[in-house]
This record gives C-alpha cells, structure tokens and sequence, in this order.
C-alpha cells in the first residue's frame, strides 16, 4: 500500500511552485556538496594515506556508500514533498519516523552555528588580503590569535549569516537558485586560476607527485574508514539537506543523472583542491596536515612570498568564502523548511527567527576559539564540541536512517528514483547490505567507539 499521504504537513514544500529548474536543483546540491573541508582535509588526508591508491578508495567509497545514499535522499525528499522529516512521516505513514527526521534537522542546523563562524573567518582574511593588510606583519600565528582572541570573529559570523538568511529570505528559486547560479560558476572560475597558478610554481611538480602518486603500502584498515568518512561526508549526507533539495525537484528530473552529476561535481572539486594545495606547499616548504592553521597561518606565508601575493591571496579566500557560503545556503533551508512546515509560519518571519537563533548558538564557537577558557571543557573548545557532536554522530546516525528507510520502510522508493530494473537491484542491494554496515563502521569509528573494542 502506498502511504505516501496517510500523514500530510501542514503545508507541502512544493506546494507554492517555488521549486528548482532542472539545472539549477544540480548547482544547488553540488554548491551544498562543495565545502570547507576539501580546501584542507581531503589533500592532507590523501597524502598521508597512499595518495592515488587513496584517491581510488576514496572514488570507491563515493560509489559503494555516498552515491546510494544521496540518490536514498533525494528519492525521500521528492516522493515526500516535504521537510526532512515530515517527508518520512507521509512515506511510512507513521509519526515516529518525524524524530528520526528531526535528528537530520538538528545536525544541519548545528552545523550551520559553527560553519558560519569559517565563512566569517574567511570573509575577513579576503578583505585583508586584498587590502595588503595581512602582509604588514609577517607574524601570521600571532594574527591569527589576535583576531580570534576579539569580538571581530562575532561580527563576521554575524555578515555571513545575514548573506545567508539574505538567500533564504528570496525563496527557492528566486534565492538560491540565483545565488548557486552566480557563485558555482565564479567559485569554478576562481579554482582554475588559482590552479595554474600553482601548477606553474616550483616545485609543483613535487606536490602534484605527492597528491597523485600512488602509494599502496600506506593503505589501511584505517584508510578505509577515513575514505568512507570522507566520501560521506563530502557529499552533505545525514543533515536533511539533500532531502529537503529534493522536495523542490521536478517530477521530470532524472534523480539518477543528477546523482552522478552531484557526486562528480564533488570529486572534480576535491581534485582540482588537491592541485591548487599541495602545489603550494610543497613550492614554500609548508606541512600539508595542519588543518585551519594551514589555510589561515601558513597559507598567508606562500602567498607573502610569491609575486602578486595580497592577489592570489584574496583570490584563494574569495573561493574559501564562495565555497561556504554555497554550503550555508543549504544548511539554512533545512531548518526553515521544517520550521515554516511545522508551525504554519512564511518564509520570510521563519529565515528571520531561525537565522537569528543559529547565530545566537554560533556565537560561543566563535568566542571559543580565542582565550575564553570558560567555553572550553573536557578538553575540547564549543567549537570543536559542536563539531565533533554534529559531523561525527548525527550525521552518520541520519545517514543510517535513510538507508533504513529506503532499504527496508518504503516499499515505493524504486518508482520514484525512476531507475531501470538492472539498475534498481544494484542500488537497493546497496542501500540494504553494504551502506548500513559500511555507516555504522564509520560512526564508530569518528566517534571514537571504535577504540573500545581494541
């Protein structure tokens, strides 16, 4: 029996024809897919696991994990036509699959508290850069303290909120559509400039053999797990927001071209960060796995060095802040939509109260990073609390969900994804068998569960 609408929201998602065009829905997934996190993360990670015998684990595990996984949400967000957790209750047709949704929504809104405090970060460092004022001291540690140990962290999270809510505020189509359209395209314009340049450099040569060369003896039981992690993650799986995209997608949209081309936007974007990363660091003697300090502190130190720095420079924190911003959008809208849904209310009273709230919750992480020893406990800073908390166990506790959901709960979710028998058999075995298992490993594993039974 379908139970598609035994359960209705108060107000269906796309009920007011505010929804994506086919083009601009696949801008919007791959801009939520394109983060932080492969400008730095991902180059380390590669390099200090087997470089390209990493960078083949890492496509496998977007094949075996991400993609099945992404085409389980979007399948759920366009079959429900809702929130991330209203869209369960229509397709089960029961109420308690709504807290599991919710779960999504509470990972997606907290991520949103401490990733616009980054963004803001960057914001501020393009401005810097392009003003010269970051080369005016060669200190860059020290800068890098200083600014955090200011309220100045505060009122950039407070302007990439506002950009944020800004395109949340105009609605779907009129927001962020036209924001992705805009800022996809000068995001891929800024990696290719950014990429020749250091490509040109020397010692080029070195990082790109680095990242790319092939090193099959660093492959590990551990490897595995931080790829599936990463192939995870990278792809914004487990916080409703491609569920929520989903909700706005034409009924004649082909869930699984779009799938592919979400997933190969993702890689190409991880690839061509790699090329512009290690190139740099390697041409300046810089270690590649320092996290924010490589971006914000060593960073700035290659760019001093080399011609028409303060240029490069701001060029590459412009892309830092496109490439989040593209993230915020996404994160915004999934509890805006569940908000509206839920209580009845506009769009326009919900991005205000919603966005005002996560910037309230974002300011501790933002102060926390400096010398407010008050906002750090258990060894850890809010910051890295919220992270921790969000990325390493409600996303991969949401991301089990819908394989569950998908592979088990709604007997419909075959039609709706639109797939060929030979292709639907492929993905359901993997949504059932290999997803569950392979998500319930990384949970352990970036939970730190996993060092109990060692």
């Amino acid at each position: 029996m379908n139970n598609r609408h035994h359960e209705p929201a108060k107000q269906d998602q796309a009920s007011s024809g505010d929804n994506f065009s086919r083009g601009g829905f696949i801008l919007a997934a791959i801009g939520s897919a394109v983060g932080l996190g492969n400008l730095w993360k991902f180059p380390y990670i590669t390099g200090m696991y087997g470089g390209a015998a990493f960078f083949l684990l890492f496509i496998i595990c977007l094949l075996l994990v991400g993609l099945p996984i992404l085409l389980g949400e979007l399948v759920i967000g366009r079959g429900g036509r809702g929130s991330a957790a209203s869209s369960l209750v229509r397709l089960s047709g029961k109420k308690a699959w709504g807290g599991f949704g919710v779960i999504s929504i509470a990972g997606s809104f907290f991520i949103l508290s401490f990733y616009g405090v980054v963004a803001g970060w960057a914001m501020h460092y393009m401005i810097l850069s392009f003003s010269g004022e970051l080369f005016s001291n060669s200190d860059f540690a020290g800068q890098f303290a200083g600014f955090n140990a200011s309220w100045l962290p505060v009122l950039w999270q407070f302007v990439a909120m506002f950009l944020t809510a800004f395109v949340i505020y105009k609605g779907v189509s009129s927001g962020i559509e036209k924001f992705n359209k805009i800022f996809l395209p000068a995001l891929v314009v800024l990696l290719v400039l950014l990429m020749i340049r250091a490509l040109t450099m020397d010692g080029a040569a070195e990082g790109v053999s680095f990242f790319l060369r092939p090193d099959f003896s660093k492959l590990t039981g551990e490897s595995v797990l931080v790829a599936l992690g990463h192939a995870f993650f990278s792809l914004s799986l487990g916080m409703g927001t491609m569920i929520t995209y989903g909700a706005y997608v034409d009924k004649r949209q082909s869930l699984g071209t779009a799938t592919l081309a979400i997933g190969g936007g993702d890689l190409l974007y991880a690839l061509m960060a790699g090329l512009i990363i290690f190139p740099i660091t390697f041409s300046f003697g810089i270690e590649p796995g320092q996290g924010p300090s490589l971006v914000f502190i060593a960073l700035p130190a290659a760019f001093e060095a080399m011609p028409a720095g303060w240029l490069f420079g701001g060029l590459f924190f412009m892309m830092l802040t496109f490439a989040a911003l593209t993230s915020t959008v996404s994160l915004l809208e999934v509890p805006v939509a569940y908000i509206q849904e839920k209580l009845g209310w506009g769009r326009k009273l919900t991005t205000v109260v919603v966005g005002t709230l996560c910037f309230l919750i974002g300011v501790p992480s933002a102060l926390s990073i400096g010398q407010y020893d008050w906002l750090t406990f258990g060894g850890k800073a809010f910051f890295d609390w919220m992270d921790f908390i969000a990325s390493n166990i409600i996303l991969p506790v949401g991301g089990f969900i819908v394989t569950i959901f998908v592979g088990y709960v709604w007997q419909q979710a075959g039609e709706e994804a639109g797939l060929t028998a030979a292709w639907f058999k492929l993905w359901i075995f993997m949504v059932r068998y290999v997803a569950p298992v392979l998500v319930l490993a990384v949970f352990l594993y970036t939970s730190g569960l996993l060092e109990l039974f060692y």
